[in-house]
Formats: C-alpha cells, structure tokens, sequence
C-alpha cells in the first residue's frame, strides 16, 4: 500500500469539506479521552469517572450564578485563573444577568464561551439542596446498563480441551470469549449515588469454577456529598485525590497534551467509583468534613490484591510476595492463584484550608500490607519498594493573584526517606495569550502506593523536569498551542541500562473561521535515551531514539445531521542501532445525528501502513457509553466500524457496534494464546441501557 495512494484519498476527503462542527458534549468529550489516550498510549483505558461528570453537567446545567469553585473545578473545562476570574464578578457586581455577560471577563475568550456553554446556565433559580428522601428518590436517575463484547475469531486459548491438560497448562482458558459488563445506578444530581457493577472479563469464568459468584470483579459505591458540616461520605469503593497527586490520587489525571492549560491538578477529595479498572481505587469507607474555610477528609481501605509469591515448604504458607498484579484478568491456572492473595491497607487523613484565591492542604498517608514485599532486585529497581508498609506526608497550595495562579505539592515518602517536589504556575499574559510552567523533582527512591504526579515516566519517581507551555489566541479564527519539556532520569529505569535524559515538543495550529469548521495541524518531537540494541553482552550503550508525528485533522459539520471528520497522521523512528521506521494512519469519519428520528450513526474507515509494531499509530473510536476503544495501528491494512444507538419507549438505548482490522501483509494476528490465523480481527460490542 502506497503513501501515494494515502495522500491522493485524504486531499480528495479534505476537498470535500469545507466547514467544521458545531461541539456537542459527545465531541468534547471525545477530546478530552483523545488527549489521555495520546498520553497514556494504550488501548485498555477506563475513564468511565473523568466524563460522568462532563456528560451529567450536560443533562443538569451548572448555575454560574451559584456555583461554588469545586463545582467549576469539576468540569475541567476551565483553568483556576477563569475560575477566579468569574468569582470575582460576582462579587464586585452580584450575579451574572444572561449567558452573554460572560464575554465581558477578561479572561474568558468566545473558544472559551463555546466550549462550557453545553454545560452551564446563568439563572437566580437556587438549587434546592435540601431536599427529603422520598423527593430525592423520585426525582432521581435509575439507570441499567447490559453490555456484551466478543472478539469472533477462534484463538487456542478458548479451545475445548480435556480437563486433564487445562488443570495442568496456563495456555488454555478456563472461561468463554464473551465479556459481560452490568451496573445499576441511582443517583441524584451529584448529590446521590449509589450503584452496583459487575465486570466479566474474556477468558474468565461466569458462574462456575472459581467464579461461582458470578462476575469476575465486583463494584459497589454509596455516596453522598452536599451537607454544610458533612461535605462528601463514601462507603464502598471511592477514589481520593489531593494535591497534584504526588502522595495520593487514584485514578487518572490529565498530563502533557495539546491542551496547554490543562496541566494543574484540580483535586476532588473524594468521589464515588463506578469503573472497572480493577487496581485503581479505594475500599472501604471515607468522609469530608466542613467548618467555614477549612475542611478534612479521613478515609480507610482495605482491598485485595492479586501477588505471587514463595511459601514456606513445611508449612505451605504464604512467606513473601515477590509480584503483583494490575491487570485483573483470572482465566489461567496461574492467574487464578494470584487471585487476591495479599491484602492492601491505606489510611490517612487530607486537611485543606481555602479561600477564594488561596488553597492549602497538608496530607498524611499509611500504606501497608499484609504479608512481606519483597520483589527481586535488580540494579534497575533497587530503590523500589519492599517491606510491609510505609507512610507518606504532604503539602500542597494553590495561590491566585490577578492573572497568575501558583501551585504545587512537597511530598516525603518514608521508605528511603526520600521527596518528591512539583511547582509552577498558569498565567494569562493577556486575554490572548497563557503560559504555563511546571517544575518537578522526584527522589529515585520516592515510594507511595497511589501516586499519580505529571511525569514523563510512568510513575512519580526517578525524573525532574521542567515544562512550558503556550497558547496564543492570534485572532477568533486562529489559535496556537506548544510545549517543550526537558526531563532526567537520574537513576536507571526498566530497559534502560544508565541515567537518561530527553525532551519532548509539540506545536498545534487551529483555525476554526466558523461554528462549522475547524483545521488543525500537529508536529510532536519526542527524543529519549533507550538501551541500543546493539551489544556484546556486557556492557549496552545508551543512544538517542527520535520519534516524531504530523497529523492535520479537519472537522466539517455538513449541517445540523451530518459531521465529517478526516485525519491523516505520519510517524517517523529514528535510532543508531535500526533502520529509519515510518508509518501512516488515515481515517474519516461519518457521524449522523437526526434531531427527528430516534437514533444516531457513526462510520470510520481507516488506512494504516507502518513499518512495525514500534511505529504504530493509537487512534480514538466512538463506542457505546462507558465503553472506550482506543486501537492501536500497525503493519499494513485497513480498519472500519460501525456503531448504530437506537433511542426506544423514552427508556430504553442500544448501541450495536461492529469493527474489524483486515491486514494486507499477516498471515496471522497475535501470538501464544490470543493468536488469530489469518489477516482479519474483529469486534463485537451490543450494549442497552434501561434510564428512569
């Protein structure tokens, strides 16, 4: 497959558009998973608790009239700076008299104004907070959701064998292909919520064998958040957050994206859990109180979690764990003995101090398990965790002063007694221009179980660094957008045998001349040290790998019905020790939305040709609601789906969605248990939801 064909069919989409779009919350939400797609670069995310909020905020508008600055927090559409500036023209001038009052702050350009106004509006109508039981339960959300995936292709690892081989072999799945998904919901405004999910995963078993429960994994949450002196409880499983996640914040968080303004932390103390991610969030029990400006969060969790580990031979007892497990699958012999095997305890205390323009918090974390940690060492990760437990403490603020807003966290870890440091500031030059600027450090030995600190590197270790970025509004049509971050890593990191170092750029260009259509160009270049793959087994050199990207996207809303979307996407892999690598991605989009008719559709259609799995290419799809598809590109072939949502009886919504990756040069897809013979693989989602 040619680049030249590629480039003939993407002018030819591109000549068909002429305008872009008009965003809905589908679309803004779609961004905002593109942006930690990119970051986190892999195709199983949950991000079920990041939108929840942006789709509720949707259906229930938020009162700027009365909305708090959490409440503006929450919507992660604005920056602290916007925020304060808001609050400040209430106070100086009382309440906001229409929606178009909002173009006279000063730091609030008409990107700005589009952007929140799906979910926002500016009444004198107070929300009545305080409302009874039997009020709350009737007008309340209950919502169902059933949902049903299968890849179709025959794999080995599902096939019938005698049950003689399987209780002896970890290539062979006890379960059937099918994924099961289901959660029930009732929930009041962002008062309320209560809710129940259950999660069956491919290749585990439903209702038999060592899940005679049922679902594999189990979720359940009751939270309440409102009262003047008792702010938030949570009981079941929650998420904590505090600071700019250095010492403690579960979930995930935004981190460097094309969204210059985006990088600060907006903390929620604590929020209900409702995803399947299975090692990202907190059991048990937590509380947020409120007396005038200060408040305290105390929380406690105790959760399994899945390990391996070496017993002792003449009592058979577990002695040590020398592994743990994220990945929450349990279909092998192997898997099913990790199955919850080490108990995880975390306690701590979050005590915050704010006012209008100025936040404080100090934090004190335990963590600790049940049985000894103890990993093998390798030169690599010999200032890792080991042991029992630790704790960890905190200090974080968050000051606005006119057009500037400083921030950051300290935090210490008392395992290897070492810190962890990130500060820096958002700040609008003008009403055209921001700039934001973040420094950190952290020790190579900082440990905390939960942890979640902007960083290069996956984890809030080992690096410092120092990133800026710029976004200038040139004119109403045109809008530029750049990072550089320079970072370190001091000590060494997996596969990477020596303190490295790097740097990263990007620099976007968006011209959007109306409400329907909208052009942008991206470069991205990354350069980080890697092991060269040249060595003669003793000692391997460290050599520059450069990667660099190029996408234009163009988005064209033909009218009110139907919204076209192309993309073209180059990536280049430069490195001494192998050949220059390339690859291509193009996809267009056809999305179809009648007002008047009771569903909607979603087309894409994709050409892809790298060079290798080094070089692929990860792309978002629109999927049914709470399902995400984030499929990475690589080899040669082509990609399409198809996702139809079909509103019935004022109740009921099913999406049926079905994809499928032809490959042009593979004979198979995959390998060991999950290899496929031939070039196609596809998938199959069938998802209804029942809302009252």
């Amino acid at each position: 497959m040619k680049i030249e064909r590629f480039l003939i069919l993407f002018v030819f989409l591109v000549g068909c558009q002429l305008s872009s779009f008009s965003q809905d919350r589908s679309e803004i939400v779609q961004q905002r998973i593109e942006f930690i797609s990119e970051q986190l670069g892999s195709e199983d995310i949950d991000l079920t608790n990041i939108i929840e909020q942006l789709y509720f905020y949707y259906d229930n508008p938020l009162n700027l009239n009365s909305a708090t600055s959490a409440d503006l927090e929450e919507l992660n559409l604005l920056t602290t700076i916007q925020i304060n500036d808001l609050l400040l023209h209430r106070k100086l001038f009382g309440n906001l008299l229409s929606i178009y009052e909002l173009q006279t702050l000063k730091y609030w350009d008409l990107s700005t104004i589009q952007l929140v106004i799906p979910f926002i509006r500016v009444d004198d109508k107070l929300d009545n907070l305080h409302v009874s039981l039997k009020e709350a339960l009737k007008q309340g959300d209950y919502e169902v959701f059933l949902r049903y995936q299968r890849t179709p292709e025959e794999r080995p690892g599902y096939d019938n064998i005698p049950d003689s081989v399987l209780s002896t072999s970890n290539s062979y799945y006890y379960g059937s292909p099918d994924r099961y998904y289901t959660r029930l919901r009732y929930s009041y405004r962002t008062n309320i919520s209560i809710g129940v999910t259950g999660e069956k995963d491919a290749g585990e078993q439903f209702f038999q064998g060592a899940q005679k429960s049922g679902f594999d994994f189990y979720s359940f949450h009751a939270f309440y958040k409102g009262g003047k002196y008792l702010k938030a409880v949570a009981i079941g499983d929650y998420q904590i957050q505090i600071g700019q996640g250095l010492n403690l914040w579960s979930g995930y968080a935004f981190g460097k994206t094309a969204d210059v303004t985006n990088v600060k932390r907006s903390a929620n103390p604590i929020k209900s859990y409702t995803s399947v991610d299975e090692s990202r969030f907190l059991r048990g029990a937590a509380f947020d109180l409120g007396w005038k400006d200060f408040s305290f969060t105390g929380f406690a969790s105790v959760k399994k979690v899945d390990a391996s580990g070496i017993a002792d031979s003449l009592y058979d007892d577990l002695q040590y764990v020398t592994s743990i497990n994220l990945s929450g699958l349990h279909r092998t012999n192997s898997e099913i003995e990790r199955k919850d095997v080490l108990t995880e305890y975390i306690t701590g205390g979050n005590l915050r101090y704010a006012t209008r323009g100025l936040q404080l918090g100090l934090a004190g974390i335990y963590q600790g398990y049940d049985k000894e940690f103890n990993k093998a060492v390798q030169p690599y990760n010999q200032f890792d965790f080991r042991g029992k437990d630790m704790y960890s403490l905190s200090g974080d603020y968050s000051w606005v002063i006119q057009n500037f807003n400083f921030f950051g966290e300290t935090s210490w870890s008392s395992y290897n007694g070492t810190w962890a440091h990130l500060h820096g500031f958002l700040a609008s030059i003008d009403t055209r221009a921001s700039l934001s600027v973040i420094y950190r450090n952290y020790g190579r030995g900082y440990q905390t179980f939960y942890n979640n600190g902007f960083s290069e590197g996956s984890n809030t270790q080992n690096e410092n660094g120092l990133y800026a970025g710029l976004k200038v509004k040139f004119s109403p049509s045109w809008t530029f957008n750049g990072y550089v971050d320079f970072f370190k890593f001091p000590w060494l990191k997996y596969q990477i045998d020596g303190p490295s170092q790097g740097n990263e750029r990007l620099a976007q260009i968006s011209y959007k001349p109306t409400k329907t259509f909208e052009i942008y160009a991206r470069y991205r270049y990354q350069n980080k040290q890697r092991n060269s793959r040249f060595s003669d087994g003793t000692v391997t050199a460290l050599e520059n790998v450069v990667q660099q990207n190029y996408r234009i996207n163009v988005s064209y809303a033909v009218n009110e019905f139907f919204t076209l979307k192309s993309r073209i996407e180059w990536v280049s892999i430069q490195r001494p020790s192998q050949p220059f690598e390339k690859g291509i991605l193009i996809t267009q989009d056809l999305l179809f939305k009648p007002k008047s008719l009771p569903f909607d559709l979603s087309l894409r259609y994709a050409l892809f040709d790298t060079d290798s799995y080094d070089t692929r290419i990860y792309s978002f799809e629109n999927n049914a609601l709470y399902a995400f598809a984030v499929p990475a590109h690589y080899y040669q072939g082509n990609r399409a789906y198809v996702l139809l949502r079909y509103s019935f009886l004022n109740y009921f919504d099913l999406w049926v969605r079905y994809g499928v990756f032809i490959y042009n040069n593979r004979t198979s897809i995959g390998s060991g248990a999950e290899e496929i013979i031939g070039d196609k693989k596809s998938d199959l989602t069938i998802q209804l939801r029942m809302s009252f």
